[in-house]
């Protein structure tokens, strides 16, 4: 076995997969385990608004402010597991004409064997635009607390809420202070204002409607 000849191979393959590397179009970066950046090609760099080598040595994630901390935890913890499987984080950076730009990091772990402390082939897809805001769940109450409530919300006294809704005084009481314990209301007023806000009371309707 000719081992000069095999590492000659060797130092060809690299160079030339260093060359499809810069010449790739996505932008690429390999980084270590902890996200700092060992290799990027122009693409990335050009999205960064600088060179590849000035890149090297900067952590991606300051680089790339991703959107929802929570992805990166998840993704250290599978790290530190030894996981292998392919993380997206959804980011956001300044452009190089100083424009706010979004999109997604896809991160590979790669190494030689599985004993190996990877690193991470991170590639950028750009988007168009910020990761829609999930809308806020809708509260859960019963048909009875939502009929208070709207009752409450359209100047109802406790006694009038008690003859719409079959309920006694003390019953409709009750059922006010549940929901005052539960959202951590100060009084009727901000119990009103927290039904709107967390969708069981329905805005922009006269009278009031669960």
């Amino acid at each position: 076995m000719d081992l000069r000849r095999q590492g000659g191979d060797a130092v060809v393959w690299r160079n030339r997969a260093l060359v499809l590397f810069d010449r790739v179009v996505t932008p690429v970066a390999v980084c270590d385990v902890y996200g700092d950046v060992l290799l990027a090609n122009p693409a990335m760099a050009a999205e960064c608004g600088t060179t590849p080598g000035r890149l090297r040595g900067r952590d991606v994630l300051e680089l790339f402010r991703p959107q929802r901390a929570t992805q990166v935890e998840r993704i250290a913890q599978a790290l530190r597991l030894r996981h292998r499987s392919r993380y997206q984080v959804s980011v956001c950076w300044p452009g190089p004409d100083g424009s706010e730009r979004y999109g997604e990091l896809t991160a590979d772990p790669v190494s030689d064997t599985v004993e190996e402390t990877p690193a991470l082939l991170v590639m950028l897809r750009v988007g168009g635009g910020p990761e829609p805001s999930a809308a806020p769940p809708v509260e859960r109450v019963s048909p009875t607390e939502a009929r208070i409530l709207a009752l409450l919300a359209g100047g109802a006294t406790t006694a009038r809420a008690a003859r719409e809704t079959g309920l006694t005084a003390d019953g409709v009481t009750y059922h006010l202070r549940r929901l005052t314990a539960r959202w951590g209301a100060a009084n009727r007023t901000e119990l009103v204002a927290r039904a709107y806000a967390l969708g069981v009371l329905t805005p922009g309707v006269w009278p009031p409607r669960a």
